[in-house]
């Protein structure tokens, strides 16, 4: 299995990112990134999927209903409003802007629904250099699905995030089973650093250097650090899903470094975020 993707690498149609559950290897989770001028039809087929802007704002008609997304300016600036679509649902995308499609398999159908900006908790995890922003748009106590969850999560530039290094690959008590996406953007054309490890039952190895654009999957194993290079911010699209009958974002970390965890007490938390604000 291949897990860095590099931008460009699974472009499909009007598509710049296709990842399917099939191209990755795995059994749930998938990811489309879509750069609009226009109008595009999407099929969400087997998958509940969301419309989640990048830069932009675009109309998603679907199931009859026509939704307005205002979207926003970029990743950096602020959170967005997105919609739900449904699995075995039509949909029609008019717009101008780049829009991440992630999807999850699901048997089950729900309604579609636009789910406003104002609604997603803007969430300061960690302290010093380990400051980030994530984005909580939908995850089990931000929005309902069925197994689809989604989030953001946005480092300064010289910080380390995705940190301590956690994994959730074990179905068992504080941990779930998730394939995990990882989609990169990077401020000003930069440049940053992905670490994945395994363990000795099931070893992976990933550092990758990531561009906007870029992609690592995580079927499993330890994921951690993500590095912003001084001068760079970093952001990054997580899409989750996989085959527990909760959907549940349980994560237990590398206990070789768990206890960083502790030195956040007596720190501030970075002064730069959150973005959209000093920025």
């Amino acid at each position: 299995m291949k897990l860095y993707r590099e931008a460009g690498s699974t472009a499909e149609g009007p598509f710049d990112v296709v990842i399917t559950p099939e191209s990755a290897g795995w059994g749930y989770s998938g990811l489309r990134v879509l750069t609009l001028d226009g109008s595009v039809n999407v099929s969400t087929e087997d998958s509940e999927t969301l419309v989640l802007p990048l830069s932009g704002g675009c109309t998603v008609s679907a199931d009859g209903e026509s939704f307005e997304l205002a979207g926003r300016t970029g990743v950096f600036d602020t959170v967005t409003d997105f919609v739900y679509l449904p699995r075995d649902a039509e949909a029609t995308i008019t717009g101008r802007g780049r829009f991440a499609l992630p999807a999850a398999k699901t048997g089950k159908r729900l309604p579609a629904r636009y789910q406003p900006a104002s609604k997603t908790p803007v969430e300061l995890r960690g302290a010093g250099n380990c400051s980030r922003q994530v984005n909580n748009y939908c995850l089990p106590h931000t929005f309902e699905a069925d197994q689809l969850l989604v989030c953001e999560v946005l480092t300064p530039s010289g910080n380390w995030s995705s940190y301590p290094p956690h994994k959730h690959d074990e179905a068992r008590d504080g941990e779930s089973v998730l394939e995990e996406i990882y989609y990169f953007e990077v401020a000003r054309e930069g440049m940053g650093y992905q670490r994945v490890y395994g363990t000795p039952a099931r070893p992976i190895e990933v550092l990758a250097e990531v561009r906007s654009g870029d992609v690592v999957l995580i079927p499993h194993g330890w994921h951690g650090p993500s590095m912003a290079t001084p001068g760079y911010d970093l952001y990054y699209l997580n899409v989750m899903a996989g085959p527990g009958p909760e959907r549940a974002w349980l994560i237990c970390d590398d206990p070789a470094h768990g206890w960083v965890r502790q030195t956040w007490q007596s720190q501030d938390v970075d002064a730069r975020l959150p973005f959209g604000r000093n920025r």
